[in-house]
């Protein structure tokens, strides 16, 4: 945070300073006492299994101020206490009031696949003509997103804020807190229906993103998605909308797509403008991601050809594929999982030239509510067509892929393991230099300890 003092937070959020000096300077905020710098603001988060005010004052040990809403009256100590109804709404009170400080336009990136790939190539293709800040690691939430936007800084001439959304109306907090000036929905799937119920609820919501955006402003929607495809006449949607994808009617869109080892070549086509793109990458998904990227800059004033440039060495954080010489080729996906991206990893996988083996390591998917069973089985449908040569399930809700698998007529070998180092000895064990292997499940499953057991021999 920039020139920002506990006067300025007290006013920001309507607090009440309880004690201490005014003028202290606040440098960031934190909300894990154990993670806490000298001159912090610390926010104790009342979850619902801690409350973090029992770590107050271990906290300002080293930090420089803390938010309470448990404490009332007068309070006995060196450093600054402000008193808020609170935490969670001062906090997002602070983000909105260094954002009414930073007028900066602001990129909003949302949907139920692709939100961290999207914002990290759109910041590739701004970089490439702006000084351009970003949401880091996942703070995308109700509590990440204030945390995001406290450290805008004034030299900052353009953002790009991912904004993830479990619950109706928490895309209207979050809309009002950054105002955008253009927004990106990549996917409507099923990731949360556990809790918004169904899908013409998620994409309502998501694209509640535009209920706070700025005048004269700009909403992409991915026209390879059904339901993004089908939004203009559906929602309503009262600002100016583009499309992107793979398809020709889309005002951006890609053609002439190849995929080679590790990369895939396309021409990405606006108007009557066409640039040949080189993306460090593979997956049609990953396509459009870098399209709408090169779209946004394109808005933005930057030329498509200039943005395409910087693709060549992009690396995602969530997709990796890795060749290792002599052994095999590793498709690190173990983050996160739902239907539409493992269906998205499946097809990465496939469309990868291969000279030896596609294996599928897939585990379970969560928060998918009443029909989580019937989504597991719908991946194990979509592998009866494809050239996969050997899949290995873990978790219980996975071994309904493997049901579907052996109740058909496909060659497709299923392997079953409850437990992620056994797995990875049964893969180091038969994995040969030409085959090539993906990791895919939901976060919980822990299935980055088979990808650092293969990567550690």
């Amino acid at each position: 945070m920039e020139n920002i003092t506990v006067k300025d937070i007290v006013e920001m959020t309507g607090g009440v300073l309880l004690c201490g000096d005014e003028n202290t300077p606040v440098n960031d905020i934190c909300i894990n006492s154990k993670e806490i710098k000298e001159g912090d603001l610390f926010v104790p988060i009342i979850g619902e299994r801690v409350d973090a005010h029992r770590f107050v004052e271990s906290a300002l040990e080293k930090g420089a101020a803390t938010l309470t809403s448990r404490h009332d009256g007068v309070v006995v100590a060196e450093k600054p206490y402000i008193r808020v109804n609170d935490t969670v709404e001062a906090l997002q009170r602070i983000g909105a009031g260094i954002r009414a400080r930073n007028p900066i336009p602001v990129v909003a990136v949302t949907g139920s696949v692709g939100k961290t790939t999207t914002r990290e190539m759109i910041t590739k293709a701004l970089s490439s003509g702006k000084r351009t800040f970003h949401t880091e690691k996942n703070l995308n939430s109700q509590i990440g997103v204030p945390i995001t936007l406290s450290r805008m800084s004034s030299q900052d001439e353009i953002a790009v804020l991912e904004l993830g959304i479990s619950e109706v109306g928490q895309m209207d907090i979050l809309s009002n807190l950054v105002k955008p000036d253009m927004a990106v929905v990549t996917t409507i799937g099923v990731a949360h229906i556990e809790f918004m119920k169904t899908q013409e609820t998620i994409r309502h919501e998501k694209l509640r993103v535009v209920s706070s955006m700025k005048e004269g402003g700009t909403l992409f929607l991915n026209g390879d998605d059904a339901l993004l495809k089908s939004a203009r006449e559906t929602e309503n949607l009262s600002c100016r909308t583009l499309f992107y994808g793979t398809s020709d009617w889309c005002d951006y869109y890609a053609k002439d797509i190849v995929y080679h080892d590790t990369y895939t070549t396309f021409i990405c086509v606006h108007n009557k403008d066409e640039v040949e793109v080189r993306l460090n990458t593979l997956g049609k998904h990953n396509v459009g991601n870098c399209v709408v990227a090169l779209a946004v800059a394109c808005e933005n004033g930057i030329p498509m050809e200039i943005a395409a440039k910087g693709f060549e060495d992009f690396e995602g954080q969530r997709q990796r594929v890795i060749v290792l010489e002599n052994k095999f080729t590793l498709i690190d996906d173990s983050y996160n999982a739902s239907p539409d991206s493992m269906k998205a990893s499946i097809n990465v996988l496939c469309d990868m030239p291969c000279e030896g083996r596609r294996i599928a390591v897939l585990g379970d998917m969560f928060e998918l509510g009443a029909n989580e069973v019937e989504y597991h089985k719908e991946i194990g449908s979509f592998l009866l067509d494809k050239p996969v040569d050997e899949v290995v399930v873990l978790g219980e809700l996975s071994q309904n892929i493997k049901q579907v698998i052996e109740s058909s007529d496909s060659n497709i070998k299923v392997y079953t393991f409850m437990d992620n180092e056994e797995a990875a000895i049964y893969l180091m064990a038969t994995l040969r230099p030409e085959d090539i292997v993906l990791i895919k499940a939901s976060n919980g499953m822990n299935l980055k300890e088979i990808v650092n057991i293969l990567l550690s021999e």
